[in-house]
């Protein structure tokens, strides 16, 4: 971009190259003119002194006005001039040491925050608020108030309660109304109508002066029902659409060549058949094919390969690589909609809508709870009219009651109480739990399915018996991998800096894209990359090599394991699950962790597409798929997987498609999961016996006209708390 606005400011000539000036000058006129917000995905952000460095380092940006770092989401999002650029942004952070990649805010969710969380608990708030004052005035009327008092008291409580009852009711009455007009009765029908029924009897036996008002019941029905709405809410709060962060990954413009000149272009105006140039470092932001320079492209986001791939001439490569090493200009066959990437999000979006269908377990007993309270109350309603001759206010206050005391409160605490419960538990081994029907679902396991690169190992290559090598050979090989970006010169040289060596002294040095590094060593040209550039004879294991004069040596690497993994499994297996390996990683790796964690089921070069279809295939068969994985290349079968884990390591995308996030490095919790939520689905079985017992027995004193609106409340309440001391037993 700069180059272009360089030759904007050139006289205007006849030359083929200016006539993209005009374009150039206007889109850097706009841009100037108008403020830009730009959001990075900070994928190892953690901790205040992180979000700290992060937004003073923006700041002194010339250009940013502000900088906000939100740690949950690990993302920056800065308001900067229309002359401040993300690849600015980028560089300066990478200068602090801390990974950053653009996301398109366009096509981000439209809020950052949580409205209707806040919302729910403002309501719970007030509810309670309302509450408490009501009751006192009870008290009152329960001591012995009478007559004018009375009343009194009891207009004093509904001046409190309906404008309560009529404001926090609201997200109860909008889904009951939803219902209605699609023909179904769903949880929040009799809800509704329990509370008009409680509020409408108040005000109805207020003004004739009647002995009883049940203001305290309506409020307290609405606190414990909005309260269990709450905890449900909670549960499912960080579960975002995974489709969405896949698509703000893709690159939102790109470097387009048109005619020698570099003019910066929204992807949306890309089309195949146009030059892009990719610099080292950047994302490959269009599927295509190279036209000119060589590289290393990284690979490990889509493919889940651990080892970086050559890239030249003719090499065709996808949205979403990393170019590594070398410049690289490349011919465009697809963009935007188009790409690889783009494709890969909308398989996510299609398996997240299967995952939707599964019907949660209060979700099923809702579905014939509903109709029955309706018909309990209707015909309590229609016996006692014909019983009492008419007698309008004894049939509606007995209908009340029974519509009161079935009212679904203890059911819909059920589930979210346990939920809540198990996610504190836990939470305390290293698991957050992110949707609401994860633990049920978790519950349901037989089949596990692991990624490699990530999951099973760290994806950090480290080297193998580095101490064994000649000191002079590991001073130079160090010294030479400083230079590099390379994935294993930067294992090397932390290597030789763990060991305590010295780098040599290296002249010279210089990086050739898709070989290796090369320099001076006193007088003697050494190499430290490729085997064939090296004159090495080439390991079967991943490997880089040193030329140093007529020797070479061999410097051997392995993806170490991640803590917990060997345990994992074999509780895994002892628990009578099938456990399988699907990795993109070459062969030669993939068997050697397989052998050493003890799965016999595994397969390598497996492609994102292969790894949804052998997720899909295995619930065809009946299955229900554990699927743990971290990057790009698992997002779909993540997100198709009858519930899914990625630790807390993974990339956005990753950590957004799973149901459950692994938050330290240790895998072994992993057997807990599956205990605890078993025992977490026996809690929430045993809260719908709670409840369906405590109708048994309320019910038939409510039909016979034994309770009270009020006693109805208080029985209600009293299921409720049970249903939650239940749950609590998980901790």
């Amino acid at each position: 971009m700069a180059l272009a606005e360089d030759f904007s400011r050139a006289p205007i000539s006849a030359c083929p190259a200016c006539t993209v000036v005009p374009a150039a000058e206007r889109i850097a006129a706009q841009r100037a003119a108008r403020a830009a917000r730009i959001v990075l995905s900070l994928p190892n952000a953690g901790g205040a002194q992180s979000i700290s460095l992060v937004e003073a380092a923006l700041q002194a940006v010339p250009g940013v006005r502000s900088a906000r770092v939100n740690l949950t989401r690990k993302r920056v999002s800065v308001d900067a001039e229309g002359t401040v650029t993300a690849a600015r942004l980028i560089a300066v952070l990478a200068d602090q040491g801390q990974e950053a990649h653009e996301l398109d805010p366009g096509l981000l969710s439209a809020t950052e925050t949580d409205r209707q969380g806040r919302d729910l608990l403002m309501r719970v708030g007030v509810a309670f608020f309302s509450m408490m004052n009501v009751m006192l005035l009870s008290v009152a009327v329960w001591s012995g108030a009478e007559a004018a008092t009375r009343d009194l008291f009891h207009w004093i409580s509904g001046a409190i309660a309906l404008p309560t009852v009529i404001f926090v009711g609201q997200p109860f009455f909008r889904s009951a109304w939803a219902s209605l007009r699609r023909g179904r009765l769903g949880m929040d029908v009799p809800i509704s109508l329990a509370l008009i029924l409680a509020s409408s009897i108040s005000v109805y036996e207020t003004a004739m002066s009647g002995e009883y008002a049940y203001f305290d019941a309506a409020v307290m029905l609405a606190f414990f029902l909005l309260l269990g709405r709450y905890l449900d809410h909670r549960t499912r709060a960080i579960a975002r659409s995974a489709a969405e962060e896949l698509a703000a990954l893709e690159m939102p413009r790109a470097i387009v060549l048109l005619d020698g000149i570099e003019v910066e272009t929204p992807i949306a105006d890309i089309r195949p058949g146009d030059t892009v140039l990719v610099r080292p470092g950047a994302r490959m932001p269009v599927d295509g094919v190279v036209l000119h320079g060589a590289s290393e492209l990284d690979r490990g986001l889509l493919t889940g390969e651990s080892l970086p791939v050559r890239a030249g001439v003719g090499t065709v490569v996808s949205a979403g690589e990393v170019n590594l090493t070398g410049p690289l200009t490349v011919t465009v066959t697809a963009a935007g909609k188009e790409s690889s990437l783009h494709r890969m999000a909308d398989l996510v979006a299609v398996a997240e809508g299967a995952k939707t269908r599964y019907t949660s377990l209060a979700d099923r007993a809702a579905k014939l709870y509903s109709p029955l309270v309706h018909i309990l109350s209707f015909s309590a309603f229609g016996y006692w009219m014909w019983a009492t001759g008419g007698d309008l206010r004894y049939a509606i206050n007995i209908s009340a009651a029974v519509l009161i005391i079935t009212c679904p409160c203890a059911l819909g605490l059920a589930v979210p109480a346990v939920i809540t419960s198990a996610s504190g538990r836990l939470f305390h081994k290293g698991l957050l739990i992110k949707h609401g029907t994860a633990l049920e679902r978790l519950a349901e396991v037989d089949t596990v399915v692991f990624d490699k690169t990530g999951t099973l190992t760290l994806g950090v290559p480290e080297p193998v018996a580095l101490a064994d090598q000649p000191h002079a050979a590991v001073a130079i090989a160090a010294a030479l991998a400083a230079g590099s970006s390379h994935p294993l010169a930067r294992a090397l040289a932390d290597g030789a800096r763990t060991l305590g060596i010295t780098p040599a002294e290296i002249t010279g040095i210089r990086e050739v894209p898709g070989q290796g590094i090369e320099g001076q060593w006193q007088g003697t040209l050494v190499r430290l990359g490729r085997a064939d550039w090296c004159a090495a004879t080439a390991l079967p294991v991943t490997a880089t090599y040193l030329s140093l004069g007529g020797a070479t040596h061999a410097f051997a690497f392995n993806d170490r394991p991640r803590p917990g993994a060997d345990r994992a499994v074999a509780a895994l297996q002892a628990a009578g699950m099938q456990v399988e390996l699907l990795s993109g990683d070459a062969e030669t790796p993939v068997r050697d962790l397989a052998r050493r964690l003890g799965i016999a089921d595994w397969r390598a070069g497996v492609l994102p597409a292969e790894k949804a279809a052998r997720i899909s295939t295995l619930a065809a068969e009946g299955r229900k798929v554990l699927m743990v994985g971290d990057g790009l290349n698992d997002t779909a079968a993540l997100a198709a997987a009858h519930v899914s884990i990625s630790p807390a390591s993974a990339l956005d995308a990753a950590r957004v498609a799973s149901d459950i996030v692994l938050l330290g490095q240790d895998m072994a919790p992993l057997a807990d999961a599956l205990r605890i939520s078993r025992q977490a689905t026996r809690r929430m079985i045993e809260n719908f016996l709670i409840s369906g017992g405590y109708n048994v027995v309320a019910v038939p004193l409510a039909l016979v006209g034994l309770a009270t609106p009020l006693a109805a409340a208080l029985a209600m309440s009293l299921s409720s708390i049970t249903v939650s001391l239940n749950a609590m037993r998980l901790k």
